[in-house]
């Protein structure tokens, strides 16, 4: 007996990565969806649907389709600083459609694994443990802590995969991060100011598509911590990136996070202790230098 399993957000990095992921296994009948037309390239072996989870009729029409047994909500706003600057679109996205996904999962006994993020903590003390309190500093973490409450409160059966500066390769390329934006400013000469006072454990994104299906398959309730295990600084996982490439470190200059004028605030020191993912799940994340690895073979 095949699982359906639903996919929200599939357009996204996560989202494709757990498509690349599930269309391998034989026991899941995957649904992806995303807000208008599929942006996946030609991967066979699932259906596409269009979903807009701000719209509750939509939510409720697709699951009353489906029937989805599980959903991995990976659609956010993820833009820390326009959620900032557009507070209203960031509580419909990721407030107020999540009331719509516990609503539709409450109506088809729907497992709900949803996707949250570090920025629910202040950076004061990390890296953190599930059982950790959260103080949010910016209105994103604001959002993404109101959106974990209400699947708390909520009677469905759930589990949140917090994580951490997830990076990886979209299919067409179109989105960069801290690995690929240090490799072309280096390759073309550039200076480049990295911040040292920020701590993270990056996440490579199709470590983060096993964690959610480890999830998935077992429909594990609970918080999960789901990130990388390495603890860095942007400024150490700069040099990484230069010296896998072979580029100059020399280039990469040290910098105070209070230089950068942004409309968010970042929690200085965040990242997450992996302890019950790899004992519960059997979770394990690879290094931030295989993920650099991984990333160059997928670089068009």
């Amino acid at each position: 007996m095949k699982k359906t399993i639903l996919i929200t957000g599939a357009n996204g990095l996560l989202g494709q990565k757990l498509v690349e992921l599930l269309v391998q296994e034989s026991s899941v009948d995957l649904i992806a969806t995303a807000r208008g037309e599929n942006r996946l390239p030609d991967t066979v072996g699932y259906r596409y649907v269009s979903l807009d989870i701000t719209q509750a009729d939509e939510v409720d029409s697709v699951f009353e389709t489906y029937k989805p047994q599980v959903v991995i909500h990976t659609a956010a706003m993820t833009n820390v600083d326009t959620c900032e600057t557009d507070q209203t679109g960031c509580e419909l996205l990721n407030v107020t459609a999540v009331s719509y996904l516990i609503a539709a999962c409450q109506k088809q006994d729907t497992f709900l694994c949803h996707l949250s993020t570090d920025f629910i903590f202040d950076g004061a003390d990390g890296p953190y443990t599930e059982e950790a309190t959260p103080n949010p500093i910016s209105i994103y973490g604001a959002s993404k802590f109101r959106a974990e409450k209400l699947i708390e409160a909520s009677s469905i059966r759930w589990a949140i995969a917090r994580t951490v500066l997830v990076f990886g390769i979209v299919a067409d390329m179109s989105r960069t991060n801290i690995i690929l934006w240090v490799k072309k400013s280096l390759e073309e000469g550039k200076q480049i100011n990295v911040v040292t006072d920020q701590f993270r454990t990056p996440t490579l994104a199709e470590d983060l598509a096993i964690g959610c299906w480890l999830i998935a398959q077992k429909e594990a309730q609970g918080i999960f911590n789901i990130s990388g295990s390495d603890f860095l600084t942007p400024y150490e996982m700069a040099v990484k990136t230069a010296k896998f490439y072979g580029l100059p470190t020399d280039l990469i200059k040290q910098a105070d996070s209070s230089t950068f004028s942004q409309p968010a605030k970042r929690p200085p020191r965040t990242g997450f202790i992996l302890d019950k993912a790899i004992r519960e799940l059997g979770y394990q994340p690879r290094t931030f230098d295989e993920g650099i690895a991984l990333m160059s073979k997928q670089v068009k």
